[in-house]
């Protein structure tokens, strides 16, 4: 399970990545009812009555709120588990590098309150660089950059271990929130973050693009509160998000100067990877290439990068034993 702060992806044995959702519970105040999860969740974000709530349990990577997370990982394993086989099913749960014990066992708990039993937790950049097909058995340095909703992961794996890693609060959502308070600002209109989020993945830009592009989009205006649709730049959305991507570049660049000579010299021949949600921004590898001036590799498929990685590790579980981290 790939339990991230957009997204919560589920690998089951044998089937691959069966379940993609967003990691947002809906709920009744009043009777304090579940009322939708995932999908259907995100949907009536902004669309609901005062009585319905709209939570996205985990911040930053980890829980920040124990009992929706522990519903929605117990919905979700529902969902792609039929009863016969929804005995206490072993889970492996990748979590952000640096976690700390009292945020590890939330964790665990939640999972175990869930139905799951041996739950196994790993750093999401190792299983990031899993997903990605990366040696990290052999003595030679795999550095990948995983980039979520939460936090953004950048670490140098050799023999299975981690010679040095980072984890950065700044990510997706940074970026989406970057986005709502430049068209607030320049453009005095409020939007929704859901639209922000649209916004980003169709026009969202690291580098200038060959053609420009412009996108039509609906918001209300702040002085008078009636809605107006206005069309928005690839140029504005790349100087909107442009802190959150140079803090993303800064870590890249630190963690190279902080790697080992013999790991960077195998950086330099093969280059690094990029996987998560992130690594989907168009010209993101071309700016870390000019900033860096080493190949940038995108894994296949990145926004599955670390729940595939996390089913590789169920899958063969005493080859990966390794890296557990709990």
């Amino acid at each position: 399970m790939d339990l991230g702060t957009a997204n919560t992806l589920i690998y089951l044995r044998g089937k691959g990545v069966v379940l993609n959702e967003p990691s947002v519970v809906a709920i009744n105040q009043d009777t304090h009812q579940v009322i939708a999860v995932g999908h259907d969740a995100r949907n009536i974000i902004g669309r609901h009555g005062q009585r319905i709530v709209t939570i996205r349990p985990l911040k930053d990577g980890v829980i920040a709120d124990f009992e929706v997370t522990s519903v929605m990982i117990k919905y979700f394993l529902s969902k792609v588990l039929n009863r016969r086989q929804f005995i206490r099913p072993r889970l492996v749960v990748a979590v952000p590098t640096g976690i700390t014990s009292v945020e590890k066992r939330a964790v665990i708990e939640a999972a175990e309150q869930a139905g799951a039993r041996h739950i196994h937790l790993v750093e999401e950049p190792m299983a990031a660089a899993i997903g990605a097909g990366l040696p990290i058995d052999q003595p030679f340095g795999n550095m990948i950059v995983d980039i979520g909703g939460g936090t953004t992961e950048v670490a140098v794996i050799s023999m299975f271990a981690v010679a040095y890693s980072e984890s950065v609060r700044v990510a997706g959502d940074e970026a989406n929130e970057a986005i709502l308070r430049y068209i607030q600002r320049e453009r005095q209109m409020v939007i929704s973050e859901v639209l922000a989020e649209n916004i980003k993945m169709k026009i969202g830009t690291a580098a200038p693009l060959p053609q420009p592009e412009t996108m039509d989009i609906t918001g209300k205006e702040i002085l008078t509160g009636i809605p107006k649709t206005f069309t928005i730049t690839d140029e504005e959305i790349r100087e909107a998000i442009k802190e959150p991507i140079m803090t993303i570049v800064e870590a890249v660049k630190r963690a190279l100067e902080k790697t080992p000579p013999d790991l960077a010299g195998d950086i330099h021949e093969r280059g690094f990877w990029l996987a998560g949600g992130g690594a989907l921004i168009r010209g993101l590898d071309q700016l870390l290439h000019e900033s860096t001036s080493l190949k940038v590799n995108i894994s296949d498929d990145p926004l599955t990068a670390v729940a595939r990685g996390a089913g590789s590790v169920i899958e063969h579980v005493d080859f990966f034993r390794q890296v557990f981290i709990n």
